[in-house]
């Protein structure tokens, strides 16, 4: 299969952010008391994580899943940041 080039940028630009929106990182749970912690950020194996860039770069242009993944990276980026705070 040949590809323009600008198609592969964009694969190669999707397989890198849906990459690093899938990395997990260390998981926390609640405290005691009730007070809530950060929460967990479930880890994913580099293969799952290369699935799922696949089927994300297989999805049109303003696919609300496309949306979606954009703000669950920012969720776990935040939850990230808690981790490590």
């Amino acid at each position: 299969m040949r590809f323009s080039g600008g198609c592969w940028k964009r694969r190669l630009a999707v397989l890198v952010v849906a990459t690093s929106w899938l990395t997990g990182c260390a998981t926390a749970g609640f405290e005691a008391g009730g007070v809530a912690a950060c929460p967990p950020v479930v880890e994913y194996s580099r293969e799952f994580q290369a699935q799922a860039a696949e089927e994300l770069a297989t999805l049109p242009d303003g696919s609300a899943v496309v949306e979606m993944m954009a703000d669950y990276a920012v969720m776990r980026d935040q939850a990230r940041a808690c981790v490590s705070s």
